[in-house]
């Protein structure tokens, strides 16, 4: 980890999850099983990590390049034009890519598409959205997965590079 606070948080978020789901198991077996969950929540960090980098970058390319800070997904509100002097034909492109990707999302299969918006759109974490959607965490993972494959090949089909 490079980042202080990034790792604060995983071991936090270890700790819980051995608390939580392991607390009436002997304390002789806390070290391997920290030592496992530990390892699960770094790997799921990283897998988020990645995902979220991906639509960041794609969505990204949408946003107005004079503001740093400013957050890619606040981009897909497509309705409100109301950066002055930007470029007309970036206007164009940006509200054309946003139409596309949007039907791209309703493509998706129910399931997938609820996980993926839940995920991405609305930055719940796993436990957030299997709890939200009735199912387990890996179901989430597996339909994020698909969804977010689906939507890439969807979107490198039309010419659009991630």
């Amino acid at each position: 980890m490079r980042n202080e606070e990034s790792a604060l948080d995983i071991v936090q978020d270890a700790m819980m999850k051995l608390a939580e789901k392991y607390g009436d198991r002997p304390a002789e077996e806390f070290p391997m099983l920290f030592q496992r969950i530990l390892q699960n929540t770094i790997r799921d960090f990283y897998r988020r990590s990645k995902v979220r980098s991906l639509w960041t970058t794609v969505l990204s390319a949408l946003a107005p390049s004079d503001d740093e800070d400013a957050d890619p997904l606040e981009t897909i509100d497509v309705a409100d034009q109301s950066q002055t002097g930007a470029n007309p034909q970036k206007q164009l492109e940006q509200s054309q890519v946003l139409a596309l990707i949007e039907k791209e999302i309703e493509k998706l299969p129910p399931r997938q598409r609820e996980a993926f918006l839940m995920r991405y759109w609305e930055d719940m974490d796993i436990a957030e959205t299997a709890l939200a959607m009735g199912c387990s965490e890996g179901s989430v993972k597996t339909h994020c997965s698909r969804a977010t494959h689906a939507l890439a090949s969807a979107l490198a089909a039309r010419g659009i590079k991630l």
